[in-house]
């Protein structure tokens, strides 16, 4: 790392993850590069437009410097890595959502595959000394975590085998199991930024992060679950619960805490490292039990309809076992709970309408 202001280049930066990142860095006195061309208005129209976040960035933080660049770009990306030379890149772009993903395969391979490759090798050929943090995804195990034996409680359900009682583990197989395209397109990232750790030698990891919420989540139908849930609850919105009784549980990590994971990445990299990222179970919930929360933080009865058919590839039951991640990095833990969680998203949507 150079002795003047460190640079740290972050993809994604109007997204949830990424503009939690350029914030908690530049409190430690990063100076931030923010690329970010607002493609999630482009996936999911006007209800995921981020440029209020660009402005919040560029308004709050001092030095901020916002890029308007598409990662697809692989010219525009060497171009920019080579110019800034930064001492750690985060790489949170992505098109994240596993139902749009099949409305448009090339956009979501050429985004999610092609767009980190280009990252990959652009930070090979400019700076190769750089931790790169990857935020990756729980879809890369596809529905596989289904097959484990489960039990129904009255509100979700659960794990019915010892062996995951803490959570999925990063040893957990990801063959044999249907991913949705973005699964797939994640999965090709996630196995290169491996690979350019172990090939090359480069300090990367990827982030396979359950549901990562915040209160500066733009939550869709599509993606963003407890912020969409919110959102609906506030605005008296029926919000759709699709198959599993409303029993399918995911846990929940606050953007805050893995901001901090990647700063203990960045301050002691490893190489072609995996982690899975999330809230554990004491941060896990099923759609019911969050209606609860949201109803009881608002004063608002959810409205909302049951289908059926769950979506495709969804899993049942996810939460993650964060025993690796508390291993190699023990300063670092789970600090918001799910509860304040949630509670700061109802005051951010308060605040934004």
């Amino acid at each position: 790392m150079t002795a003047s202001q460190p640079r740290l280049l972050v993809t994604g930066s109007s997204g949830l993850i990424g503009s939690e990142v350029c914030v908690h860095f530049a409190s430690l006195g990063w100076k931030i590069h923010g690329v970010d061309n607002n493609q999630r208005a482009v996936f999911f129209g006007e209800a995921g437009d981020t440029r209020w976040n660009q402005q919040r960035l560029q308004t709050t933080l001092k030095g901020f410097e916002h890029h308007e660049l598409d990662i697809r770009n692989r010219e525009g990306v060497l171009d920019l890595l080579k110019t800034v030379k930064p001492d750690a890149i985060v790489h949170t772009a992505a098109q994240p959502s596993h139902d749009r993903a099949a409305a448009i395969p090339f956009d979501d391979f050429d985004t999610n595959a092609v767009g980190t490759l280009n990252l990959l090798e652009a930070t090979r050929q400019a700076c190769p000394e750089s931790p790169f943090a990857h935020m990756s995804t729980n879809k890369v195990y596809g529905d596989r975590p289904n097959t484990i034996k489960l039990k129904e409680l009255d509100t979700r359900w659960d794990y019915d085998d010892p062996a995951f009682s803490d959570g999925i583990p990063e040893s957990f197989p990801i063959d044999q199991s249907k991913h949705s395209l973005f699964g797939a397109s994640k999965v090709a990232a996630d196995v290169m930024v491996q690979e350019y750790g172990r090939y090359f030698g480069l300090p990367t990891c990827c982030l396979r992060g359950g549901c990562l919420t915040g209160p500066n989540h733009t939550g869709v139908e599509l993606h963003g679950f407890l912020s969409y849930l919110v959102k609906c609850n506030l605005e008296g919105r029926e919000y759709k619960v699709f198959g599993y009784k409303g029993k399918q549980v995911r846990d929940n990590i606050h953007s805050e805490d893995v901001a901090r994971f990647i700063a203990a990445f960045i301050d002691s990299p490893r190489c072609g490292e995996v982690y899975n990222i999330g809230g554990g179970k004491p941060n896990s919930c099923s759609i019911l039990e969050a209606f609860k929360i949201a109803e009881k933080l608002s004063g608002q009865d959810m409205k909302y309809t049951y289908l059926e058919d769950n979506r495709i590839g969804d899993h049942i039951c996810y939460y993650s076992n964060l025993n690796l991640m508390r291993e190699h990095y023990p300063s670092w833990d789970i600090s918001v709970s799910l509860e304040e969680t949630i509670s700061q998203i109802v005051e951010a949507w308060k605040a934004r309408n």
